[in-house]
């Protein structure tokens, strides 16, 4: 893993790298900056008008203005948009970069580091993007249900990096095996390193949390909110790509080092026969 996570950070400072990430970065950049040019200000004031009709927030926002912190009611109601849109925005980010960037920096690390490596593509672009689908809406779902532990201050910390880190390691693992693993070795290295795996993605979503304060620091300063929108997105789009170069580089080193096993892992479909045919031959010789 500390082999992997240098390498990755090496890599992110390759110009071919650097002019890639600038795709997904476009992409979003444009996006957010758009729906946020539009929507900000009609979001804010229905947050607002919500807050006021609800009973316990009316009360707290009487409380903020009896202690004199009128400073502070005015940053809640976009603190409130930027902690339910910055799921958003991560998704948008990670599947960005997914499709957008994974498959050339698996070619790139591939023929450079493992050119051995031989392709069986166990996965197709098709599969992919329906196990990145179902990936999404599972992770989805489970934010949701879990929203209300979320008040327990230690499990505000744990249940999202954990469940950024579940699907960080479901569609990085699936995209960078596509081509270079069988399906049977795909699932016997997401077998071997789950928790290696499920670790990386729980670091990776951890820094992606960085781009928060971006988002809190543009609530405060509102004047420079259309500036901090593309400098968050830029952040997102590079942890994502870190991710991706480290999930790279991990995972064809495991995957080479599991076919240069004395008892490798066989996951050819035709094995059996080949070795069929090659023990008749034998007997026929014989």
């Amino acid at each position: 893993m500390i082999d992997s996570f240098w390498r990755a950070l090496a890599y992110c400072l390759h110009p071919k790298v650097v002019l890639l990430s600038l795709l997904p970065l476009i992409l979003m950049a444009v996006i957010v900056t758009g729906l946020g040019a539009l929507y900000w200000d009609l979001a804010v004031s229905s947050v607002r008008t919500w807050m006021e009709l609800s009973p316990v927030l009316g009360w707290g926002s009487t409380w903020l203005e009896r202690m004199g912190l009128l400073n502070l009611k005015a940053v809640i109601a976009p603190l409130v948009i930027i902690v339910a849109v910055t799921p958003v925005v991560m998704i948008m980010s990670l599947l960005a970069v997914s499709l957008m960037m994974t498959p050339t920096l698996v070619s790139m690390v591939g023929s450079r580091r493992f050119p051995q490596l031989t392709l069986k593509r166990g996965g197709s672009i098709w599969q992919s993007l329906v196990w990145t689908l179902m990936s999404v809406i599972l992770a989805m779902g489970a934010l949701i249900l879990t929203l209300p532990l979320w008040w327990v201050p230690p499990l505000a910390m744990v249940l999202p990096a954990l469940i950024w880190g579940w699907l960080t390691y479901r569609v990085m693992t699936y995209d960078v095996l596509a081509e270079h693993a069988s399906k049977q070795e795909r699932i016997e290295l997401m077998r071997r390193y789950r928790f290696p795996l499920l670790g990386m993605g729980v670091l990776t979503g951890a820094m992606g949390a960085a781009p928060s304060l971006v988002w809190a620091s543009g609530a405060l300063f509102a004047a420079a909110f259309v500036i901090l929108i593309p400098i968050a997105v830029w952040i997102y789009t590079l942890v994502f790509v870190f991710s991706a170069l480290w999930y790279v580089h991990f995972l064809l080193a495991a995957l080479s080092d599991m076919r240069s096993e004395p008892a490798s892992f066989q996951s050819d479909p035709d094995t059996p026969l080949r070795d069929a045919i090659e023990v008749e031959s034998k007997v026929l010789r014989t």
